[in-house]
């Protein structure tokens, strides 16, 4: 960093992505044993590093050290911290394939490792459990173990992008390493350019310009291998101490360097304490780690009067963030601790429906389902202690196990009787087809409909079986009643023909425009009844059209105008008359009259309550409004008993024609 670069980074106004690991100290700078000295390294010297150090006995400094060493062998390592973490556990191997898929297409091949391997710890966990479960059905079977070999498309697809991942990866690090040794090279010759500094004579100005050139030099040098990285920083932040100890001849250029370095350690110490303020804790600790990086490798000393104030403040603010950090991690290891119980108490459910005694097909399916069920919940619990993951996995397993195996032995047993069944309905199938092209279809037709019946009765015949003999008992069954319905149909050709025709008359019934003349009109739509009951019945399943006919001859009897008493007989005539005319059945007929009688015995009953209810106005003038009122109504029931009565005579005159 220049010294007129501001430090936008580290202002507060933008949010920093970084390595997560643990709060670090301020760096301490040491004379590398085997490094050249100088006869100035024996004077007290004013460096940042060393007037900054933090207690020894800290020990976050080797974690951050390691994970900064990880980032510097590529800019882009630290895109790994912006993966999102997924709970792969309670997945399922479609989805972890899925999963692994985006990763490598989504995503730079050194920044997915860790993601990568948890996705196979899962999948191969999920797959060998499946293997497992198809080789016990394998051998239950009757298969010898030696031969048993399964694998699914998704083993297939993992397997080849598994592949795929080794690959990149491995020629990612191939083509780093000679990039990574070439930088390492540049960087040291850059350490050897500024020791040299020390015995130049020439002007102060110009050898500190020199030295800033180099400083920018050595920030743009790029990644080193990691395990050279402390090394080279340490040997490089000794050699510029040395170089400002030099620099002491000619304060002006040293404390221009230590205002700057001041004021951009300020700006940081301020966006530390505004993270520690953050409920985010994961966030600001990313960002503290850059704030760290920035502070050790992008600035260099400031006066010694401010070095224990500033550091202290840096400290204090990461020291919050770490602090927060742990509690946040101890309150995730306890909610581990309530998913191992969860865990436990679902293997403990698996065992127990292990241990119960079924006895039936239905009865172990609802098992089954139970279990699959428990199977989900125990994906979804959520992960446990990483020092119980293995043995709380293996427990599972076994319980899943155990209950496969009485599974497996009562579908054993089961199988001579499915080999019993599946001869009876060979036996069926052997009826179906003898009897299929009969034209006895009086005898027949009972046969084929008891042993279609029979079929449903038999039971379960083995899977492999199972839809051969149904496709070749349905193909003889629907031959015959294919055959049956077709003769049917030809024997009954009249009544599709009237179907037909009453379509025909409905359409025209829909189209028919009324004139403004009401008595034609009603001959019209009578005439239209006739034609209809003229052309005779339908089959039976397309009676339907009956009620789509009166229907509409009823809306176009609401168009008319005519009296509603005379209009409402119009339309009851029409629909009586709809009615069979067949003597041995007169239902119809029978539960109309019914109706009607009924209505005539409600009405009347209404009529007397309301002569009733005048009886209690007999002082009241016969203009009092409530008084009208209830003559009113008795003069509409009236009215309306008049139709139902001559409703009820025109039924009765139904039974005499």
């Amino acid at each position: 960093m220049s010294e007129h670069d501001n430090l936008q980074d580290a202002d507060g106004k933008k949010e920093v992505e970084s390595t997560e690991a643990t709060p670090i100290q301020e760096p301490t700078s040491k004379v590398e044993e085997n490094t050249e000295t100088t006869s100035n390294e024996t004077k007290e010297v004013e460096t940042p590093d060393a007037q900054e150090a933090t207690p020894k006995n800290e020990n976050h400094v080797d974690e951050i050290d390691a994970s900064n060493a990880e980032d510097a062998e590529d800019e882009s390592n630290s895109e790994r911290h912006q993966l999102e973490d997924k709970d792969y556990h309670a997945m399922t191997m479609n989805q972890l394939v899925t999963e692994l898929n985006n990763l490598l297409r989504r995503h730079k091949i050194q920044t997915i490792s860790k993601h990568v391997n948890e996705i196979k710890a899962e999948f191969n966990a999920k797959f060998g459990e499946l293997l497992e479960q198809k080789k016990e059905e394998f051998i239950e079977d009757g298969g010898n173990e030696i031969d048993f070999y399964y694998t699914n498309d998704e083993k297939k697809l993992f397997n080849s992008l598994y592949k795929e991942y080794k690959q990149s990866i491995s020629a990612y690090y191939k083509d780093r390493e000679q990039s990574l040794k070439q930088n390492l090279e540049n960087r040291l010759a850059i350490i050897e350019e500024i020791k040299g500094l020390l015995n130049v004579e020439e002007n102060m100005g110009t050898t500190y310009k020199t030295f800033k050139e180099l400083q920018e030099k050595w920030r743009n040098a790029g990644p080193i291998p990691r395990d050279k990285y402390n090394n080279a920083w340490n040997s490089y932040h000794h050699h510029v101490e040395n170089f400002y100890d030099f620099l002491h001849l000619n304060n002006d250029l040293r404390d221009m360097d230590f205002k700057h370095n001041y004021e951009q350690k300020l700006k940081i110490i301020e966006r530390a304490e505004e993270l520690a303020a953050d409920d985010n804790v994961n966030r600001a600790f990313r960002e503290l780690q850059v704030l760290h990086k920035m502070w050790k490798e992008e600035l260099g000393p400031v006066g010694k009067e401010h070095r224990e104030e500033i550091w202290e403040r840096f400290s204090n603010a990461t020291k919050t963030i770490h602090d927060k950090r742990q509690a946040y991690y101890a309150d995730l290891d306890k909610a581990y601790e309530k998913n191992l119980e969860r865990k436990e108490e679902i293997i403990a459910n698996i065992l127990a429906v292990g241990e119960e005694q079924i006895n039936s097909h239905g009865a172990w399916q609802k098992k089954i389902k139970e279990v699959e069920a428990l199977r989900e919940a125990f994906f979804n619990a959520g992960k446990v202690p990483i020092k119980v993951n293995e043995a709380t996995w293996a427990k599972f397993k076994d319980a899943v196990r155990s209950f496969n195996r009485g599974k497996n032995k009562f579908y054993k047993d089961l199988k001579k009787e499915q080999y019993e069944n599946l001869q009876k309905k060979r036996d069926l199938i052997k009826i179906a087809e003898d009897n299929m092209e009969s034209d006895d279809f009086e005898t027949i037709t009972p046969l084929m409909k008891k042993i279609q019946s029979d079929w449903k009765k038999i039971g379960h015949v083995p899977r492999r079986d199972s839809d051969k003999i149904w496709k070749q008992f349905k193909k003889a069954c629907n031959h015959y009643f294919d055959r049956m319905h077709a003769q049917r149909k030809a024997e009954n050709q009249h009544l599709y023909d009237a179907f037909d025709k009453k379509v025909k008359l409905l359409d025209e019934l829909k189209e028919l425009k009324l004139s403004d003349d009401t008595k034609t009109n009603v001959e019209t739509l009578k005439a239209k009844i006739a034609e209809w009951k003229e052309i005779g019945y339908v089959p039976q399943n397309k009676r339907y059209i009956d009620g789509k006919f009166y229907k509409a001859i009823d809306d176009a009897f609401d168009k008319l105008k005519m009296d509603k008493s005379k209009l409402e007989m119009v339309k009851f005539e029409s629909k009586i008359e709809n009615f069979s005319s067949d003597d041995n059945d007169t239902r119809l007929l029978d539960n109309e009259q019914n109706f009607i009688r009924k209505r005539i015995s409600e009405i009347k009953a209404e009529i007397n309550q309301l002569e009733n209810n005048l009886q209690f106005f007999s002082n009241v003038d016969s203009d009092n409004p409530l008084v009208k009122d209830v003559h009113k109504n008795i003069d509409k029931h009236k009215k309306e008993l008049d139709t139902w009565k001559k409703k009820l005579s025109k039924v009765r005159d139904m039974y005499d024609e």
